[in-house]
């Protein structure tokens, strides 16, 4: 039915054209008509009788004169479609099919002369996967027909899927022969996929097996996106495919409207024409009529066809034009070679497009011309004298399915209107507009149709959005999803993917053996985040950021350095508070006892001296809490350096000051002590921590100590700390308060017997001992800890030399001062000197 009113849609279209004055005045089309029957050796022959002629015996043997025809609007489907413009693309007769969608036909170096009103499969699978990318179906099954039109469309679709990273679960080809065993085996394959969406390129005649099997196996759950192969066939529609079937997608060429063709359709009536029997057939097939009387192959005929029926009271599918898609086709292909006519008829002389801006010639072929031309005297033939020739005609009306529709004028050539058809640009009374591009195909544009239940059982179509491709505006794809019927019992979009999203914090690792679509999700690592759905990669944060716990977005990073506020940092400011404390107490208790002789021995101003030595050792913990910056960086070290300096310069000094003592009390060494005067040891210190001063001025002047963000300790925090700046002038100041405590812990032990009661050499002994001790074990602690516990490590190792200090020194001294006053005496300090006298 369907393809009948085809036929009927090109006989009304060249009315139109006959009867419009402004379309090629003063010439009158008409047309041949032949059935292919489905078969493509009869649409070849068919082509090649259109194309040479149906003459038996040649009056000139020259070859001049046109072709039998000048253009040929057919064959509907891609293989005949490609076979025919195999051929007669040598001889540039121009073919324009309203349902050939194959994408190999787009190959101009082997169709220079086809043409097509339908798009090209390309545009259709660039919508169908525009779908599928909407709904986010990444995983999605394909059968396909064992036909060009199947094959071509299936690696199309293949391709298309792959540059979007979509995947196709499995790929079947429907067999061409309908074997049930191949079909269950497809059937097999559908049901054991996880794919939920399920894209069929075909046919209706090839995929009906494959849905009888899906209704007999119950086959349910699955979303079927439809080719406008069959995307719009009515065989589906039936009650019997109703529960399996709704809510199926599909692809569709535009649909149309064409004023007047329903008033055309209706009016048709019987020719008593024997070539014209098509005509008959169909008439007998609509009414359930025989035009024949009497007996029938032995059956009594039951009714007789008056020729009086009413096409009026019939509804079928050839007088429905609500739907018109195939047939809109047709008629803009007729309306096309009309146009390309037009265009070749109305050149001026001079003004052509051919060489020497000559027009087409119409007068005579010469074969051996760069353009292949024809010409032949073919009397035109009135619209209402049509000669509607049938050869080969199927027996069946089911089997009146494609024809081949061939517009005849005389006096053309048709490879100057292959030209002037690649030209060709008008606007239909629907609105559409008409063009092609280089390769010969349409404008892409398609309807997206979703397949409803409607009230009487069957299945009904609606449109629910358009995919656009225009050459200017690139595809533009609407759908209204509110609109859609969905067969789940959701009513929602099912879910069609191999692995369900990464979400943002992870990243894709793609299953061995497997395509791209199915991967497991693994976690960022650390510093590293994903923000993004189906991260291949994490991205690693900058230098200064860091992950935070969900790995979806850098975050800065903490700050560590030993602050005030925290636990470590409290304790080591409050020892450090309390060693000055101790000192100060020291202090103020030598000063109450200044003219005692315990505090008069081996020089007070000394031991004040180092007790305010002591002192700062102690605040200059401060300067190494807290965060860093410039002047506390600058200080720390060199405060650090020049206390300890001054420090252990006062003890080598008293230690000396204790030797000179003892010695001088000697026959031999009366003079001793002239060169260990007050003079002679301020000098002294003042000589010794002067040289800390020139190392620490030197290194502040040439590599200072500056603030530094360090990721290297701990990737996850930045150590705020005082880069040293130049090693060797750290190495430097620290290798000069060991030497200095090297030295005075060698005296103090070769001083340590010397004959006394209160033998101060004793003590400063032990607490050079203690302070050595301190720092050996520092470098090795100090190397190995990370971040604020190497600070804290210096800071506990001047703490812990300095009360070594404090205690080794003084602590006896405040013992007897307080606890034991008669011991303070020149005689009890000298008891041990006289006894051995």
């Amino acid at each position: 039915m369907e393809s009948f009113q085809q036929a009927q849609t090109m006989a009304f279209a060249i009315n139109e054209i006959n009867k419009n004055p402004n379309l090629l005045p003063n010439i009158t089309l008409g047309y041949h008509l032949y059935d292919n029957c489905v078969r493509l050796g009869m649409a070849f022959r068919a082509a090649i009788s259109l194309a040479s002629g149906t003459e038996e015996s040649f009056s000139s043997l020259n070859c001049t004169g046109p072709p039998p025809v000048i253009g040929i609007v057919g064959d509907p489907s891609s293989t005949p479609s490609i076979a025919i413009s195999n051929v007669l693309g040598l001889f540039r007769v121009p073919i324009v099919s309203y349902y050939a969608t194959c994408s190999c036909l787009s190959d101009r170096k082997k169709y220079p002369s086809f043409f097509r009103t339908i798009p090209s499969d390309a545009f259709q699978v660039r919508a169908m996967v525009q779908i599928l990318r909407h709904f986010g179906w990444t995983w999605v099954g394909l059968v396909y027909s064992d036909d060009d039109y199947g094959i071509y469309a299936a690696q199309s679709f293949q391709q298309e899927m792959q540059v979007f990273g979509h995947c196709v679960a499995f790929s079947e080809i429907l067999p061409h022969d309908n074997n049930h065993r191949d079909i269950q085996r497809v059937m097999g394959v559908i049901q054991a996929s996880t794919a939920r969406v399920v894209v069929v390129f075909s046919t209706s005649s090839f995929l009906l097996p494959l849905m009888d099997e899906v209704v007999l196996q119950n086959i349910t759950g699955k979303q079927w996106i439809a080719s406008e192969a069959w995307a719009t066939s009515p065989v589906y529609h039936t009650p019997r495919f109703l529960p399996f079937l709704r809510g199926t997608l599909g692809i569709a060429v535009r649909r149309g409207k064409i004023q007047g063709l329903h008033d055309f359709l209706i009016r048709l009536c019987p020719s008593n024409d024997q070539r014209n029997n098509m005509l008959r057939i169909f008439w007998e097939n609509m009414f359930g009529c025989s035009f024949e009387t009497g007996d029938k192959d032995g059956e009594q005929v039951k009714k007789v066809c008056t020729g009086q029926e009413d096409l009026n009271t019939t509804d079928t599918p050839y007088t429905d034009v609500s739907g018109l898609r195939a047939a809109y086709n047709v008629y803009k292909a007729v309306y096309a070679l009309a146009h390309a006519l037009h265009d070749l008829m109305q050149c001026d002389e001079g003004r052509g497009p051919f060489s020497g801006n000559s027009c087409a010639n119409i007068i005579n072929l010469k074969p051996w011309q760069v353009r292949p031309t024809g010409i032949e005297q073919i009397p035109s033939r009135h619209i209402d004298q049509l000669n509607v020739e049938k050869q080969n005609m199927c027996s069946t009306l089911i089997q009146i399915s494609d024809k081949l529709i061939t517009p005849v004028l005389s006096c053309l050539q048709t490879v100057q209107l292959v030209h002037y058809l690649q030209k060709v640009n008008f606007t239909t009374g629907f609105g559409d507009h008409v063009s092609f591009d280089k390769n010969g195909d349409a404008l892409a544009i398609y309807d997206v149709l979703n397949w409803q239940p409607s009230s009487d059982g069957s299945i009904s179509i609606y449109t629910v959005g358009v995919v656009n491709e225009g050459a200017a505006t690139g595809m533009v794809f609407t759908l209204d999803e509110e609109a859609i019927y969905w067969n789940f019992e959701t009513k929602k979009p099912p879910r069609s993917v191999c692995s369900e999203s990464c979400p943002p914090g992870t990243r894709r690792a793609t299953r061995k053996g497997l395509p791209v679509c199915c991967f497991d999700c693994l976690p960022c690592g650390d510093g590293e985040i994903s923000n993004t759905s189906n991260a291949i990669e994490c991205a690693m944060c900058p230098d200064e950021f860091w992950s935070n716990t969900d790995k979806d977005q850098c975050v800065p990073k903490d700050v560590e350095f030993l602050s005030y506020k925290e636990p470590l940092g409290i304790s080591l400011t409050t020892a450090s508070l309390l060693g000055t404390c101790f000192c100060a107490l020291v202090m103020v208790i030598f000063a109450l006892h200044h003219n005692t002789p315990i505090v008069r021995a081996n020089n007070s101003e000394l031991s004040f001296l180092l007790l305010l030595s002591l002192k700062l050792c102690f605040l200059c913990v401060l300067l190494f809490i807290g965060q860093p910056q410039l002047w506390t960086c600058q200080l720390r070290h060199a405060v650090f350096g020049i206390s300890f300096v001054l420090c252990i310069s006062s003890i080598l000094v008293k230690t000396m000051v204790v030797i000179a003592v003892f010695k001088s009390s000697r026959p031999e060494s009366k003079g001793a002590m002239k060169w260990f005067g007050a003079a002679q040891q301020r000098c002294t210190v003042l000589v010794l921590t002067a040289l800390q001063v020139v190392i620490c001025a030197v290194w502040l002047s040439t590599a200072s100590p500056t603030p530094h963000k360090n990721n290297q300790y701990i990737r996850s925090i930045i150590v705020y700390e005082c880069a040293i700046g130049s090693v060797a002038g750290f190495s430097l100041l620290l290798g000069y308060i060991g030497l200095l405590a090297a030295v005075s812990f060698l005296l103090a032990f070769l001083a340590r017997n010397l004959p006394d009661n209160f033998n101060e050499a004793k003590f400063i002994t032990f607490s050079m001992l203690i302070f050595c001790a301190v720092w050996i074990a520092f470098v090795p602690a100090y190397m190995s800890s990370p971040g604020k516990y190497a600070v804290a490590v210096e800071i506990f190792a001047i703490l812990a030399s300095s009360f070594g200090l404090l205690v080794a020194i003084f602590a006896p001294k405040c013992y007897i001062i307080l606890l034991h006053p008669e011991r303070n005496t020149r005689h009890a300090i000298m008891g041990r000197e006289t006894q051995m006298k």
